[in-house]
């Protein structure tokens, strides 16, 4: 999951770079999208496991 957060975050900066701003604006939101759902999943995961061990 995070490596489609950082794939899509370069398709922004290549998009934002040649001039494309609204490709740049959407990859940029599914970027961050990707990234909190990692984020939150990570977490999850983290606490699942700290249950399962205690």
């Amino acid at each position: 999951m995070l490596h489609y957060a950082v794939v899509f975050l370069v398709i922004a900066l290549i998009a934002a770079i040649f001039g494309f701003g609204g490709i740049a604006a959407g990859a940029v939101g599914i970027a961050k999208i990707l990234f909190f759902v990692f984020v939150v999943l990570a977490v999850l995961s983290f606490l699942a496991s700290i249950i399962r061990k205690g």
